[in-house]
């Protein structure tokens, strides 16, 4: 599915006085800010920037904010609430959100293509500004935001200069420019990857160093099939050099999954040949953050870490890299270790939204029957039967939200109502060494604004009773 647009020419986007002047539309701020990075670089740039979006100036309050006095003084033009073809056709450069599905068919975008208006995104520009080969690109259905972090990690407690971007750690553009000596490394999603091929209207690019966790049918609306997601994963390692680095176990660890992307993409298991260095420090015996599908994620990092320095011909440092690995506490709200509260070992998961989410995060527990878990929220009409089913192995199942009635239907589950209660019934009744996990299985969107608040509010009850 190729692109009906060309892509700004690499010598024009590395050159930040071609912008000065310049009419430029960017197509999607995002009620999270996802265009903010982009459109703030283009204003110091001093480009005309047009900024549109089909949400209205009361969903992108927060995300406006930031943007406040160059709305004021009208070096930014706002169109909200929908597009005009003219924003597309008029421009000099179309920025568009990477979030926009199936750019392809989109009519403002094939409207700008018609009109020879070149079409980029902020992660092409960015890549394009960074002029160094010292790249690690990180890509995966589960585990490449966890992959990314330990990676920066390791690489950080080796002695070396990293900075993080792409899908994690922000944008990239207006960053201080890249040091020689100095690691990028990026988290990659599939419409990221997509819009850095060929088809999608630039020269291709994948990075010196790439990693892929794994592959699982996912953001289909965006792509339109199993097949172009996985080609489009395949980006992170289609244009490397002879002396670049790809490194996965998606095809050992999963063989079933594997077999069933490949069959997708007729046949072409393009992860199949990836090599993980020999050399690679081992994982560390114990780790803070539970499960084998972290241990999956740290053995990854140590190996980016092994062929950076096979690349860049510093010492690796493994041990220290282990060190730093061991300590790792997860991500915010991705199983995030909070700390012991009166001998209770206490978890965030509260980026965990479906019923899948919530068994693969108890089941990280080597024991069930010592866990107390907290679940439920928003109903979003899904069966949450799974998650009700628990209360007959863990050691308390607490119900919260609105779907408190129908997580907590068991005769052993409690229910709460609040997360509040569910906090001050758990630890009333764990003992030392128990676990108490947060991982609703449900969306927060009843009783907070979104899963971020909540998590905040369970490690703020938690640290108040420290």
């Amino acid at each position: 599915m190729n692109a009906p647009w060309r892509g700004l020419a690499a010598s024009h986007a590395s050159d930040p006085g071609w912008y000065s002047g310049r009419r430029v539309t960017v197509m999607g701020l995002g009620q999270w800010g996802g265009g903010l990075g982009v459109v703030q670089w283009m204003l110091r740039q001093g480009a005309v920037v047009c900024l549109t979006d089909m949400a209205k100036e009361e969903q992108l309050a927060a995300s406006l904010r930031p943007l406040s006095d160059a709305i004021a003084s009208n070096a930014l033009r706002l169109r909200l609430g929908s597009h005009a073809v003219e924003d597309f056709t008029g421009a000099q450069l179309v920025v568009a959100n990477a979030a926009v599905a199936k750019p392809w068919e989109n009519q403002f975008l094939r409207a700008a293509g018609a009109a020879s208006v070149p079409v980029t995104t902020e992660i092409r520009l960015a890549i394009e500004n960074l002029a160094t080969d010292r790249t690690v690109g990180i890509t995966g259905s589960a585990g490449k935001s966890t992959t990314t972090a330990m990676t920066a990690r390791a690489l950080e407690a080796s002695g070396r200069k990293v900075r993080v971007g792409g899908n994690f750690g922000g944008s990239l553009l207006g960053a201080e420019r890249v040091s020689g000596d100095e690691w990028v490394v990026l988290e990659l999603s599939s419409a990221q990857l997509w819009w850095l091929s060929a088809e999608g209207g630039g020269d291709g690019w994948s990075p010196a160093v790439a990693a892929l966790t794994n592959i699982a049918p996912n953001h289909l609306d965006w792509h339109g099939s199993l097949a172009h997601y996985a080609w489009s994963k395949g980006q992170i390692r289609r244009c490397q050099g002879n002396n670049s680095a790809f490194l996965s176990t998606f095809a050992v660890d999963a063989p079933a999954a594997s077999a069933a992307a490949a069959h997708a993409l007729g046949g072409d298991a393009w992860w199949s040949d990836a090599i993980m260095p020999s050399h690679a420090a081992p994982v560390p015996p114990t780790l803070v953050v539970p499960g084998e599908h972290q241990r999956r994620n740290a053995r990854l990092a140590l190996a980016i870490l092994a062929a950076c320095a096979d690349h860049d011909r510093a010492p690796m440092r493994g041990a220290e890299a282990c060190a730093a690995l061991a300590s790792f506490t997860g991500l915010d709200h991705r199983l995030q270790y909070i700390g012991d509260i009166q001998g209770v070992r206490c978890f965030n998961d509260s980026k965990a939204t479906t019923p899948e989410a919530t068994l693969l995060a108890v089941s990280s527990f080597p024991e069930t029957a010592r866990v107390h878990l907290i679940a439920g929220g928003y109903d979003k009409r899904i069966d949450l039967a799974p998650i009700s089913s628990l209360a007959s192995e863990l050691a308390g199942l607490y119900a919260i939200g609105a779907t408190a009635d129908e997580v907590g239907k068991h005769p052993n589950a409690i229910k709460c109502g609040t997360l509040e209660t569910a906090v001050e019934r758990a630890l009333f009744r764990a003992t030392p060494g128990d676990v108490l996990l947060l991982s609703p299985g449900c969306a927060s969107w009843d009783q907070f604004t979104n899963f971020e608040e909540r998590g905040r509010r369970f490690a703020e009850l938690l640290r108040a009773r420290a």
